[in-house]
């Protein structure tokens, strides 16, 4: 009878060890998360759902709310967009009504857009027209924007321009047009003694035409009037500023030239 419950006792040890063993494997301890590696150059292709972060959700968030670096900004001129096209004619219409080239700062004014952004307008206007092959062309003249005819037209704006020719500056007057240029600001003093010839007429003329004004008085006895170049200069040459001049270097004969002139001179 002892060895019997004995062995009864026995079994029903054995089998609550493997109940016991059972339980502990369908109640595991939780397994660590895995790290995920990630490929930094195919990190762009990844996608927010492909790796859930715990206890945050994207759902609700707009994703137009969401800055991306490098995208353009509201103001940024991207072609084919619907306020692109507005601007470019915009631009397009201010320019060929505006009877001298207009400031960045001007069409930045009119446009509501930065300085930096029309400067980009601008520069995708002219290669356009370059493109195209147009007649005309977009310069930056004087500080400023305009439309000029295409230097290859010379030849046929120059027939057109007929009337033109009466109009012309003497030679004298181009020759004290060059020395105010480059020598500016100077006295009428100065640019007779340059010359060897009195010069006030000439720079009268220059005066009335626009292309020379009085800028300021020579602090030295006497104060002379001291005169300068004007913009309407800078239109007519296509510069944008008086220090796009070519040097004068390379309008000075080379030293063989003066030899040969000075032996010609000789007795």
């Amino acid at each position: 009878m002892g060895d019997m419950v004995g062995n009864a006792m026995g079994n029903a040890a054995g089998h609550a060890a493997g109940h016991h063993e059972a339980a502990d494997g369908l109640i595991a301890e939780p397994a660590e998360p895995a790290e995920r590696e990630i490929d930094l150059d195919h990190l762009e292709d990844a996608r927010f759902e492909d790796a859930p972060v715990a206890g945050i959700s994207f759902e609700g968030v707009p994703t137009e709310d969401i800055p991306v670096e490098g995208a353009p900004t509201e103001d940024s001129p991207v072609e084919g967009a619907p306020g692109y096209l507005e601007q470019r004619r915009a631009i397009e219409a201010v320019l060929m009504v505006a009877e001298s080239p207009v400031e960045p700062t001007m069409l930045a004014q009119l446009l509501e857009l930065p300085p930096a952004t029309v400067d980009q307008i601008c520069d995708d206007l002219a290669r356009s027209y370059r493109d195209d092959q147009r007649g005309f062309e977009l310069a930056r003249v004087a500080g400023g924007y305009r439309f000029q005819s295409h230097p290859e037209m010379a030849p046929y704006i120059e027939r057109f321009v007929l009337e033109g020719q009466s109009a012309r500056l003497s030679a004298a007057a181009l020759e004290s047009l060059a020395i105010v240029a480059y020598k500016q600001p100077i006295s009428r003093a100065q640019v007779a003694a340059i010359r060897g010839v009195n010069s006030d007429g000439v720079l009268r003329t220059l005066c009335i035409r626009g292309y020379v004004t009085e800028v300021a008085r020579d602090p030295g006895p006497g104060q002379a009037l001291l005169y300068g170049t004007t913009t309407l200069l800078l239109e007519r040459l296509g510069l944008d500023k008086i220090e796009d001049l070519p040097p004068l270097g390379d309008f000075v004969p080379g030293p063989e030239v003066m030899d040969a002139l000075e032996q010609g001179l000789r007795p």
